[in-house]
């Protein structure tokens, strides 16, 4: 058995190669599909371990985890801390300042939880089988927080942004992840 990323769909690929940077929370909604892949691909991780040890498939498989969650993911929060939760807080809304409260304690239970569990994964890449029992811990925590943000956040942040810091928030995006600020 191999354990592989589930491929992103079709629909999702041209979507993604459509918006670009220039739809921001399109981004963002395309970054919430990629840690679901990421969250599967742990999920399958582990029941490989089980069955099969530690071999170069799961090896690989950690490299990928690890590759997204110390990379993309870190990036994803500050889009999400820079633009999206200060217009929930600035919204004089108490539901939706409570909202951007507990996905801000969220982002930082998910970088605790994520420290622990890059560890297990270290140690899968050193050869030794890791204990795994909390992982789904780590993936619920996220699915939730996921969940949060595309019914609720986002909805509300888009409509509370006007067109000047959707701007910031493209060009922001896009520098953070180093490409060129646009006519520079």
């Amino acid at each position: 058995m191999r354990v592989q990323l589930k491929e992103p769909s079709a629909e999702r690929k041209a979507l993604d190669a459509a918006q670009g940077f220039d739809e921001p929370f399109g981004m963002l909604s395309a970054c919430h599909e990629k840690v679901e892949r990421m969250l599967d691909l742990l999920e399958k991780l582990a029941s490989h371990l089980q069955a099969k040890g530690v071999d170069d498939a799961g090896q690989q498989a950690a490299r990928d985890v690890m590759r997204y969650f110390d990379i993309a993911a870190p990036l994803h929060h500050e889009d999400e801390e820079l633009h999206v939760l200060p217009l929930l807080l600035q919204s004089g809304d108490a539901a939706l300042t409570a909202l951007a409260q507990r996905l801000h304690g969220e982002h930082l239970a998910m970088t605790q939880a994520w420290e622990k569990l890059r560890a297990d994964l270290a140690l899968l890449l050193d050869g030794t089988v890791p204990q795994t029992s909390r992982w789904p811990e780590f993936a619920a925590l996220y699915q939730g927080h996921l969940q949060a943000e595309e019914a609720l956040a986002y909805p509300a942040a888009q409509q509370a942004m006007l067109a000047p810091a959707r701007d910031t928030m493209r060009i922001d995006m896009m520098v953070r992840r180093g490409h060129p600020r646009p006519g520079a």
